[in-house]
């Protein structure tokens, strides 16, 4: 690569340590990147801060700003094969995958419909006092509004097993609400976070507007969290990184949008288990597991628990593995070596507290060099079992049984996360019931929905915040009482 930031409207040669971007399906190089330095980092924070400090985008008419950010959301567009091309090499997400359409499609389509969600909302409420209030203490009529202003300089740290839509959640809505923005891509998925620039420069965005940093260490994003110059932080990614950066943030107590792990649970009703099995087979096929919604628990019914681990075994041994960019394949590579063995650990971890491999189980070689783990099936005893407990970000999948239904929704939340969750039954007012009393910030009943007019966002280890949908702008928003008479 050529640059390593997009700084104050520049594009930018780094001076900080080289890096390699590696291809997880074959271990060969996708890139050699010499990072930004930590300085650099600096540089791109003061030029966000001039560009919010000097009004000239946070002030702007939101009409006018919105219809910047549309042309942004086209210029993104036009990326799109370039995109699906380094969703393959970068992240290893299989050409076949369901999980294509989050890399590229959903966000894209995203980007152009968050300009209409924040148009809906409006940009001041009244207040509603009572009329006694409204009058005023020396009988001067009195009013109150709440204004949504733009919180200022935005630190915005993306995941690497989606990272143009980990991005795009923070950095356009920040970006319509008037904020300035410090993207910081993960470094094992850095390229497509240079396609943000190549569309500010495209769009018209003024100079600090977007500022992308490209570094292979911790420097740079540790700086973006605790940097007194930046007014608020936004992280995809993993549990022990989010508390990091929630300490690194607290000094200035800036505010925080975490997206963070998750062992999601789903509960099949007895009159639904036989969607179970393939169920099981999705979450395997959905980028080998590296996705912090998935389903990995399932509870069925302990009668029917036999004949859905046959029947998810049977689906699990036709699934083909083999490297991301053959159409064929279904489960391509997990991001990296340290991957690998984690599932091996959980694994490991799960038989020695009673579960029981009923398929996969251990790592794949065929491919020297990729980063391969079998799509594996775990009968689990019960749901203090690592493997239910711990987020594997692997294809592992495992099925627990339950005598009851408030059983099932018991084991549900014992859980440190709460993420998502979900519930199939055909009997859907049995099914809003349980999916009610599930602790979780999202449930899926049936179906799910990834909407630009809908939110996500965790509880407990799962983060705090939210992201898309209305709640997702005003994350990025503060809120200025007003009152006047």
């Amino acid at each position: 690569m050529d640059y390593a930031g997009y700084i104050d409207g520049q594009f930018v040669k780094g001076e900080g340590a080289a890096f390699v971007v590696e291809n997880p399906s074959d271990g060969s190089t996708v890139a050699t990147i010499a990072g930004l330095s930590p300085d650099q980092t600096g540089q791109a924070v003061a030029a966000a801060r001039r560009a919010f400090d000097k009004g000239d985008w946070s002030g702007m008419a939101r009409a006018e700003r919105t219809a910047i950010m549309r042309r942004y959301a086209e210029a993104l567009a036009t990326h799109a094969g370039r995109l699906k091309e380094l969703a393959v090499l970068e992240a290893g997400c299989p050409l076949s995958s369901s999980v294509m359409f989050a890399q590229v499609q959903t966000p894209l389509r995203h980007a152009a419909e968050i300009p209409d969600v924040y148009m809906s909302m409006p940009e001041i409420e009244d207040n509603p006092l009572p009329m006694h209030e409204r009058l005023g203490m020396a009988g001067m009529p009195m009013q109150s509004i709440r204004r949504y202003l733009p919180h200022g300089v935005v630190s915005a740290i993306a995941a690497y097993n989606v990272p143009l839509f980990t991005a795009l959640w923070k950095v356009i809505p920040a970006l319509v609400t008037g904020n300035t923005v410090v993207l910081r891509p993960n470094p094992l998925t850095p390229i497509s976070a240079m396609i943000f620039a190549e569309a500010a420069e495209t769009a018209g965005l003024p100079p600090g507007v977007l500022n992308v940093v490209i570094e292979g260490g911790l420097e740079g994003g540790q700086l973006m969290s605790s940097d007194p110059r930046v007014d608020m932080v936004s992280f995809t990614g993993s549990v022990g990184v989010g508390i990091a950066i929630a300490q690194q943030a607290a000094p200035t107590l800036k505010p925080l949008v975490l997206e963070l792990g998750g062992k999601s649970a789903q509960i099949f009703l007895p009159d639904s288990t036989d969607k179970a099995p393939m169920h099981a087979r999705v979450i395997c096929v959905s980028h080998a597991g590296q996705g912090c919604a998935l389903g990995t628990r399932i509870f069925v019914p302990e009668e029917s628990k036999a004949e859905v681990l046959a029947k998810a075994k049977s689906l699990l041994a036709a699934i083909r593995i083999g490297p991301a960019n053959d159409p064929a394949t279904e489960t391509g590579p997990v991001i990296n070596e340290t991957a690998v063995a984690r599932c091996e650990r959980i694994v490991a971890d799960a038989v020695a507290a009673g579960a029981t491999v009923v398929h996969g189980g251990k790592r794949w070689t065929d491919i020297p060099g990729g980063h391969y783990f079998e799509p594996t099936l775990l009968d689990l005893p019960d749901n203090a079992n690592p493997a239910a407990q711990e987020e594997v970000f692997g294809p592992v999948v495992s099925v627990i049984g339950y005598r009851d239904l408030d059983h099932a929704i018991a084991m549900a939340n014992d859980s440190k996360f709460g993420l998502s969750g979900w519930v199939h039954g055909a009997d859907k007012r049995v099914a809003v019931r349980v999916g009610e009393a599930m602790r979780s910030g999202s449930i899926n009943v049936n179906n799910g929905v990834t909407s630009a007019w809908a939110s996500m966002g965790g509880i407990k280890l799962s983060g705090q915040g939210r992201e898309r949908g209305p709640e997702g702008i005003r994350a990025f928003q503060q809120v200025s009482v007003l009152n006047f008479s």
